[in-house]
C-alpha cells in the first residue's frame, strides 16, 4: 500500500490489491488506450483527464467504468481490467475509487459528452503533467504515476509504445 497526498493535500492510500478499502466503491477512474494512444477526455471545468465518475444506483463499478468511458469519450471498451483502488480522506468527506485499465476498440461520435468536450488522444503523457495547466488535478498526484507503472509492469501495455 502506498500513502501520499493529492494536489489539494488530501491524504491518499493506494493499493493494487483486490478491493482493499471498499467492495462496492461509489467512484471509478479508467486509464484508456486506443490504437496505441492514451484516450483522455477534456472535462469542461478541470481540464484533461482519464474518464471516470460516479457509480449509479443498480450499477456495478465495472459497468460504471464502461458507461463513463462511453459517455465522456465515445470509447467502446473492448477489455476492462481492474487494477486497484484508492481511498481519499478529504477535509470534509472521503471517497473510494476503483482504478481500471481499458483497451478501446473504437470511438463513436456522441451527440453529447456530458460534462466533457469529448475524446482527446495523446501519443504520450507529458513529463511535466504536475505543472501543466491543461491537465486536471486528478492527473497531478501519484495515483497516475503508480497506476501507469503498474500497468506497464503487468504487461497490459507495451512499454515501448508509451511513456509516463
Amino acid at each position: 500500500m502506498k500513502t501520499f497526498y493529492d494536489y489539494y493535500h488530501n491524504k491518499i492510500q493506494l493499493s493494487f490489491e483486490d478491493h482493499p478499502f471498499n467492495k462496492n466503491p461509489k467512484h471509478v477512474w479508467v486509464i484508456c488506450r486506443y490504437q496505441s494512444k492514451w484516450l483522455l477526455t477534456k472535462h469542461l471545468d478541470r481540464g484533461l483527464e482519464f474518464p471516470g465518475g460516479k457509480v449509479e444506483k443498480n450499477e456495478t463499478a465495472a459497468e460504471a467504468a464502461i458507461r463513463e468511458v462511453h459517455e465522456e469519450t465515445g470509447g467502446e471498451v473492448d477489455q476492462l481490467t481492474y487494477i486497484g483502488q484508492y481511498y481519499v480522506k478529504g477535509k470534509h468527506d472521503q471517497l473510494t475509487k476503483n482504478i481500471y485499465y481499458a483497451e478501446i476498440s473504437g470511438l463513436a461520435k456522441n451527440d453529447h459528452y456530458f460534462e466533457t468536450a469529448g475524446p482527446v488522444l495523446l501519443d504520450s503523457l507529458p513529463e511535466d503533467i504536475q505543472s501543466n495547466m491543461a491537465f486536471s488535478f486528478i492527473m497531478k498526484d501519484d495515483v497516475l504515476t503508480y497506476s501507469i507503472q503498474y500497468v506497464k509492469e503487468k504487461l497490459l501495455i507495451n512499454s515501448n509504445q508509451s511513456r509516463s
